[in-house]
């Protein structure tokens, strides 16, 4: 989201006006769900995407006028033929969606998606706010578990805001912006080196440890927010694994994977993976066990890592891992 809410900004700083379309609700089989956001730019062009299709289209042609108009509005799409606000879809699903019109060079809004940008790199869950009067947007402000920032009057009722997913509610729009929490990938071998472009590009920010300085190089990873080098054996001199994080082992043997587990087994992390044939995986999980760990810590580990979709290269690998990780955070136990 950084990159997305980074395009604004320089638009508007550079004496351009942007109409940020949001989906405020879905309901049904829809291209994509609330909090999907786009933002179009004089002339037609877009950033973001709130699902392609016709919608994404109408919604396009509507910006265009906007801005033109400098205005704001709320539009309901319908996905079923014969429906009159129907847009000849058989999905069978509906959206709101909101269009609000920012200023070029509106220094409210500028310092609301910077400071989100700097959010984006921080360990705080946030999201976006905004106070929709009919069709307009009249207050627009961050907020996370510690309170709102840019709002001259905060929501009654804050913590109903503040979920896992979108929110519109009381008159108030909350989308999760930024997900706390980091990736880190114990190894710099080939499949992270597939891997950390893959996650990177769907919101996740991996951070690679390796005990071998060429694998923790950070021309290897361009798209990692982080490379570590240092001793498997000793990680907390460098790492801190929090219940917010996501935990990736692919070590260039069992001796470093066993190593690395018996320190993140108990970290509470969202997500816990090795990567490995199921001989050696038995082998660690044997190990494990004769040094104290229980079969419920070792169940929380997905091992083999993974979506079975008979991946067999890094690349393909790296999308199972990926994908298994996406299912995850979405609340999901792809294991089931």
């Amino acid at each position: 989201m950084r990159e997305f809410f980074r395009e604004i900004v320089h638009a508007l700083e550079a004496g351009g006006p942007v109409e940020l379309v949001s989906v405020v609700s879905s309901e049904g089989s829809t291209p994509r769900g609330a909090g999907a956001m786009m933002a179009v730019f004089p002339g037609g062009a877009i950033t973001g995407t709130i699902g392609g299709g016709n919608v994404e289209f109408e919604c396009q042609q509507l910006a265009a006028q906007l801005l033109e108009q400098q205005a704001d509005a709320l539009r309901q799409f319908r996905f079923v033929l014969g429906d009159a606000a129907s847009l000849g879809m058989v999905c069978g699903g509906g959206l709101t969606v909101q269009l609000q019109y920012l200023p070029a060079g509106d220094a409210h809004a500028i310092a609301v998606l910077r400071d989100l940008m700097e959010a984006d790199g921080g360990s705080r869950d946030t999201w976006l706010l905004r106070r929709i009067d009919g069709e307009r947007v009249t207050a627009m402000g961050l907020a996370d578990r510690t309170g709102c920032r840019h709002l001259d009057a905060p929501p009654e009722d804050l913590d109903r805001l503040l979920g896992n997913d979108t929110v519109f509610a009381d008159g108030w729009l909350a989308i999760p912006a930024v997900k706390a929490g980091r990736t880190y990938l114990f190894g710099g071998g080939h499949v992270s080196q597939a891997l950390v472009p893959v996650l990177s590009s769907v919101g996740f920010r991996p951070v690679v440890y390796d005990d071998r300085p060429e694998f923790a190089d950070p021309a290897l990873f361009p798209r990692a927010e982080r490379t570590l080098c240092g001793d498997f054996t000793r990680l907390a001199e460098q790492v801190t694994v929090t219940p917010e994080d996501y935990v990736v082992v692919m070590t260039r043997g069992h001796q470093a994977d066993y190593e690395v587990l018996t320190q993140v087994l108990r970290s509470g992390a969202k997500y816990l993976g090795c990567i490995g044939s199921k001989r050696k995986l038995a082998l660690c999980q044997e190990r494990l066990l004769e040094n104290g760990f229980t079969e419920a810590e070792y169940s929380r580990l997905h091992a083999p890592i993974g979506l079975a979709i008979g991946a067999q290269t890094p690349e393909e690998i790296a999308v199972s891992v990926a994908a298994e990780m996406i299912a995850v955070r979405a609340g999901l136990d792809p294991r089931r």
